[in-house]
């Protein structure tokens, strides 16, 4: 949000330039990112977490430098003239764990006309249209103290009176927007004594809107529940500064102040008051008192900052601290009303060291006693992640929520619902990484990077009964080319062996007894050009190309691999030691076979096969070349075997090896292959 610096001078005398003053608040968490304009049109772009809305205004900020600066804050006092007559606009709250405060006042022969040129010119450095003197009145007081007001004109509500209730069945409210609402008995609103007027917290009614025709007000400021505030302005797509701040949690002791704000801006213009401010509180939002201890500062604080000080900078802060009788360090604190994200002593001792400055606190290593111990698969994880980025993946990291397509699609997993989701494509937990992967692959290629290869370290997320299981996952993504083109070769595309390779070397970085492929994949992955590791009988990753039909849905341009690497499984197994053997000081035998098998036949059956005959002296089994069609019969194909025969101790015989070529053939013909001359 945009802040004015002239602005802020107006409640704290600062002798420092602005863009010292940008610093210090930016060191005390209100972070300024950026400096326009200069003299009297300064103004700074910050960024206000959302748990401080008591900072997305002048006066919140301006107590943060009165705090820096130990500088007195000057009180906001409006200076209003006696209200005439007894006239009194009748507020009923329906609802008062929703609305615990309704606040109100009139005011009669008002001049609605544009505003003073001051209040025109900081509006407009705030990026804020000026409408007319009522209405800009609400909008200064909401940048000025940061509490959202609004004004009715008086004459159009019926019955002249105010309530506060739930909508009714089949009611509608056309907004400020010009948009005519259809309402639900959930919104809260605020009615007059036949309609609703305006959505509570969110946004005014269109026809009780301030024209030039108005000559009698009613200025409005409550407190709204902001769980309520948020879902009425998720539930009709509204987003208004209002609504910004209630949802964040407003002052609730403010809105007496903000009213007469408001009407003292008006009459400047005109008018007079009507009345005395009606004030109804239905429900009481004291806050409880927190106890503070020293010896609890000085554990999280070590010496610094000194106690008085503590005093100096939570009082600055608007806290009300109170030292025990006993005990000089030990307090009792009262919150204010503007801070409802503070409840416990930790977030006391929070303030205390935001406001002294972080950088004055000495660099030093905390207390410890006793050993440090590692995490038992850290080293494991990062071999993952070592291994994966000495491939040529980046690493990313994606939403942990997706939505209940995405899920059904993905996994076959009971979903985690989330209570308050952010949006319909991220309504529950994450039952796979994939859908993320995609997405992010999607990004990439969607603004012309196409040779991208990305992998994510994460969790997912399943029910398992009442409660929800988490287990890690690792993510793998790529697409493009596989080695770029330049003058001695033209650009190879990415395809399902490299990542196949990949995978493996992945793999490799842990111990296993066996480690085989097959092709019972997902639906999701293109017929063919999918497998599945599985080691030692566990399924450890799944991976291939995308099937065309997801990857058009997604409105992928170019072929898209991913993989999944099931890390609980894969973290079961040690990682590989380092072992090496010296070079065979006798030769190698080679024999190939040459077989004819039915197309149900595997190499993983075949490789199995020959394993078991135990031969020690056999180095390796590989197929050379593989060929179908032409003389093969329909329904078979022809394999041509790679034999690697070596001893360390001695150079093979002749019929040594002839006896186990013998073996290995009459192996393969068991499992139905013939052997070609």
């Amino acid at each position: 949000m945009k802040i004015s610096a002239q602005w802020l001078r107006d409640f704290v005398d600062l002798m420092v330039d602005n863009a010292c003053l940008a610093e210090d608040l930016t060191n005390v968490g209100a972070a300024v990112e950026g400096i326009a304009g200069e003299g009297e049109n300064t103004v700074f772009d910050m960024e206000i977490t959302t748990n401080r809305p008591d900072e997305m205004n002048h006066y919140g900020l301006a107590r943060e430098a009165a705090a820096i600066y130990d500088l007195p804050l000057k009180p906001i006092q409006p200076k209003l003239p006696k209200g005439t007559g007894s006239e009194e606009i009748p507020i009923e709250i329906e609802e008062p764990d929703l609305c615990p405060r309704f606040t109100a006042r009139a005011i009669r022969n008002v001049s609605i006309k544009g505003s003073p040129a001051q209040v025109v010119q900081r509006l407009g450095l705030l990026d804020q249209r000026p409408i007319n003197n009522a209405v800009d009145a609400t909008n200064y007081v909401l940048w000025e103290i940061g509490k959202p007001t609004h004004v009715f004109d008086l004459d159009l509500l019926e019955g002249r009176r105010i309530i506060v209730r739930k909508a009714h069945e089949g009611e509608t409210l056309k907004t400020l927007d010009g948009v005519e609402r259809k309402l639900s008995t959930e919104d809260l609103v605020v009615a007059d004594a036949r309609k609703p007027v305006g959505l509570a917290g969110v946004m005014g009614g269109f026809d009780t809107m301030i024209t030039e025709k108005t000559r009698n007000v009613l200025i409005e400021s409550a407190w709204w529940n902001p769980i309520m505030v948020r879902k009425m302005s998720r539930r009709h797509g509204i987003h208004t500064d209002a609504s910004h701040r209630f949802e964040r949690g407003a002052d609730f002791d403010s809105t007496v102040l903000s009213v007469n704000r408001v009407a003292e801006m008006i009459l400047n213009a005109g008018g007079e008051l009507s009345g005395e401010v009606v004030d109804v509180i239905a429900r009481q939002m004291d806050q409880a008192l927190v106890a503070l201890h020293g010896s609890e500062v000085r554990r999280i604080l070590g010496d610094q900052p000194p106690g008085d000080e503590i005093v100096r900078l939570l009082k600055r802060l608007g806290f009300d601290i109170t030292p025990e009788k006993t005990d000089a360090t030990e307090f009792t604190v009262q919150i204010p009303s503007w801070r409802l994200d503070v409840e416990r002593e930790i977030d006391l001792i929070e303030e205390i060291a935001r406001a002294y400055g972080y950088n004055k606190f000495p660099n030093t290593l905390p207390a410890f006693s006793g050993e440090v111990v590692e995490q038992p698969e850290a080293k494991k994880h990062c071999q993952v992640r070592s291994s994966l980025l000495a491939l040529g993946y980046n690493e990313t990291v994606s939403l942990a929520f997706i939505s209940i397509k995405d899920a059904s699609q993905f996994s076959a997993a009971q979903a985690v619902e989330l209570a308050n989701p952010l949006s319909e494509e991220a309504s529950i937990m994450r039952t796979s990484p994939l859908p993320g992967m995609l997405d992010m692959l999607s990004y990439n290629l969607n603004r012309g990077i196409n040779d991208v290869r990305l992998f994510e370290l994460g969790s997912i997320y399943e029910l398992s009964g009442q409660n929800s299981a988490e287990t890690r996952r690792a993510s793998l993504g790529a697409s493009g080319s596989a080695s770029p083109a330049s003058v001695f070769q033209a650009a190879r595309p990415y395809s399902f062996y490299d990542l196949k390779g990949d995978v493996q070397t992945l793999l490799d970085g842990f111990e296993r007894t066996t480690l085989h492929y097959d092709a019972q994949t997902p639906a999701y992955y293109h017929p063919g050009r999918a497998a599945r590791a599985v080691m030692d009988g566990d399924v450890v990753a799944q991976f291939g190309q995308i099937h065309p039909e997801v990857a058009a849905a997604r409105k992928l341009r170019q072929d898209v691999f991913v993989g999944e690497i099931y890390l609980d499984r894969l973290y079961h197994r040690d990682l590989r030691k380092l072992r090496y053997e010296t070079l065979a000081r006798y030769p190698l035998v080679q024999r190939d076979f040459s077989f004819l098998f039915d197309d149900s036949v595997s190499f993983e059956k075949i490789q199995n096969a020959v394993n078991g005959l135990g031969i020690e002296e056999l180095r390796s089994f590989e197929p050379v070349e593989i060929f179908r069609g032409g003389s093969v019969p329909k329904g078979k194909y022809s394999l041509l075997l790679r034999a690697k025969f070596q001893s360390g101790e001695r150079t093979l015989r002749e019929d040594e090896v002839a006896r186990w070529s013998g073996q290995i053939i009459q192996t393969l013909e068991a499992l139905g292959g013939s052997l070609r001359a």
